[in-house]
């Protein structure tokens, strides 16, 4: 076995190409709300609404009783090891280690938003890492398209949003598959008005005027994955592109190290050996701060 110094781990700078990749192709990275790990899980604490009373003159405050509980991120690790041969090695370690850094960035930021915001089986710490945003939300925060989707379906999702405790415009992003966009191009309001607007020199594209950010994860699956396939059906089934629309501040995303890289040797072969690496913890804080639309079939 080939023997790797684990204090060699290289983090990746904020403003490095991999960095910008990952956050170019996971939503969850570019906009869930960033909470440092120090260990491998911790509680983040979670309360509920707060009333507000009129004090008259004279008479005594009321106490606020809000119920107070939390959530528990835990850190999975997404990783990879890349054989690299002396042959490859050439005079151009850099140029081949960066391009295996840059396509596993791409694969990470797929199989996270998967697995964060479209994984529909149960969270194991393995195959289903979390438990996500789809399947922890309810069935009324979902609506399914049965055919194409139109203005009013989209209307009715951002209603589903916008009905609830937790909107606020502020905070307010649209995610969806990348199969969306093309579909939104053809959608106009009822002044024939185009209601997507794809972002020119940095950016963002909206929808309805609220930022949108695109994701090949946001396809269902039964465990994460960074190529989600299937064939669109009924509500729940693999294969069904999704668009969630909500308050990015109850997208939990824990970091706890990464992306980072280690180059090691192999001791057999006139080989090196790089792995890459993130450990993330993620949660939904509040389920119903989101609204969720499925393209099925009926």
């Amino acid at each position: 076995m080939a023997h790797v110094n684990a204090d060699a781990w290289i983090p990746e700078e904020y403003d490095s190409e991999v960095v910008t990749r990952v956050n170019q192709n996971s939503a969850v990275e570019a906009l869930a709300k960033r909470k440092v790990m120090g260990s491998n899980t911790i509680e983040v604490p979670r309360m509920g609404a707060v009333s507000v009373d009129v004090v008259a003159k004279g008479t005594d405050y009321t106490d606020a009783e809000p119920t107070l509980d939390v959530v528990t991120l835990t850190t999975r690790k997404f990783g990879k090891t890349f054989t690299i041969t002396e042959e490859d090695l050439g005079d151009t370690l850099a140029d081949v280690v960066t391009g295996y850094q840059n396509e596993w960035a791409v694969s990470y930021a797929r199989k996270l938003d998967n697995a964060a915001l479209a994984c529909t089986g149960t969270e194991n710490g393995g195959t289903v890492p979390f438990t996500s945003l789809y399947k922890a939300a309810g069935s009324g925060q979902k609506v399914k398209t049965a055919g194409a989707v139109t203005y009013a379906l989209l209307s009715q999702v951002f209603g589903v949003y916008e009905s609830g405790d937790y909107a606020n415009d502020a905070d307010t992003v649209v995610i969806a598959h990348q199969s969306f966009k093309s579909v939104f191009r053809g959608i106009l309001d009822n002044n024939n008005r185009p209601i997507f607007v794809e972002g020119l020199a940095g950016t963002p594209s909206t929808l309805f005027d609220i930022p949108v950010q695109f994701s090949y994860g946001l396809k269902l699956s039964a465990t994460a994955t960074d190529s989600p396939t299937g064939t669109v059906g009924a509500q729940g089934t693999a294969g069904n592109p999704i668009l969630v629309v909500g308050n990015r501040q109850h997208l939990l995303l824990g970091v706890r190290s990464g992306p980072e890289s280690l180059v090691g040797e192999e001791f057999r072969s006139d080989e090196k050996i790089l792995k890459v690496r993130a450990r993330r913890g993620f949660a939904v804080t509040r389920p119903e701060a989101f609204g969720i639309l499925e393209v099925t079939t009926s």
